[in-house]
């Protein structure tokens, strides 16, 4: 929403540097992770995109590695070396723009959403990437268990241009606020009674508002809902993870599509369970 997108442009440097709400380091190196993967090329070769063609090295840190090497860091086989990006799973090009992304020397990574579309494996994967990596991450997420997994501090918006840091992670953030990510309750002022009773009366009919049947349902059972689509999605990243593509072009062809099916079904899922979960909690249910 338009919070997140100000948490990314005040901290990567969008506010001009005197303006007093930014200060940049010295010798900053940022990187970026393009969520959509639109700067992958879907006719290129993997192993291309990490060396840029013509070449079996990567330059990983500003040291060259073997590419085939570079690409087992990230769960790849050697065969996949020659495989087009549009043949890959969404899992795999998930970890095909991590891959990328680390290879170029920065101090500063920059992470929006990053969990989305990944399977297990990629997760466990980029969390362990996360934890070794030498610089600071700033990390925007709807992922309330990675955060917990992965960071050292929250920043919470609290409207107005105010932002709250919390030590830890949400579950610390949740323990040390009192609340989920709702905007704080804005003062009233004295001298407008008429005003006053006005913005009450929302706060009034929040109070008093409750969790539909349809709404408490769906809370209760998008979670399992969430569960199976996963598992399926595991289950087709396996199959297009071997030689499908050379066996059955075909199926590996409808694979990848219902992967990128249960992916969209996965995100609106786990967007809809956020959204009623942060309902629950603001309203006590």
């Amino acid at each position: 929403g338009a919070g997140k997108t100000t948490l990314i442009n005040l901290l990567t440097g969008a506010l001009a540097p005197d303006s007093g709400k930014v200060k940049l380091g010295t010798a900053l190196e940022m990187v970026t992770l393009d969520q959509r993967r639109e700067s992958l090329d879907p006719e290129t070769p993997l192993g291309d995109v990490l060396t840029g063609g013509g070449s079996d090295q990567v330059m990983v840190g500003g040291q060259p590695r073997h590419v085939v090497s570079y690409m087992k860091d990230f769960l790849f086989q050697p065969i996949q070396r020659g495989t087009p990006v549009g043949a890959l799973s969404g899992g795999e090009r998930g970890r095909l723009m991590l891959a990328r992304a680390l290879a170029k020397p920065s101090n500063l990574l920059v992470l929006d959403e990053p969990t989305n579309d990944l399977d297990l494996e990629t997760l466990d994967l980029l969390q362990e990437l996360l934890a070794d990596y030498q610089g600071t991450v700033l990390l925007v997420s709807h992922d309330r268990d990675f955060i917990d997994r992965v960071v050292s501090s929250v920043l919470i918006s609290d409207g107005d241009g105010v932002w709250t840091e919390f030590a830890g992670g949400y579950s610390d953030m949740l323990a040390q606020r009192g609340r989920g990510v709702g905007a704080k309750a804005r003062p009233v002022e004295k001298a407008a009674p008429v005003a006053a009773k006005a913005a009450s009366s929302p706060a009034t009919s929040a109070s008093k508002r409750k969790l539909s049947f349809n709404e408490k349902h769906a809370l209760e059972t998008l979670p399992t809902k969430i569960e199976a689509l996963q598992a399926e999605a595991a289950k087709l990243n396996a199959a297009v993870a071997g030689d499908l593509y050379t066996r059955d072009p075909k199926l590996f062809t409808r694979a990848t599509a219902r992967l990128e099916e249960l992916a969209r079904e996965i995100g609106e899922a786990e967007e809809r369970w956020l959204e009623l979960e942060m309902l629950r909690e603001e309203i006590g249910a």
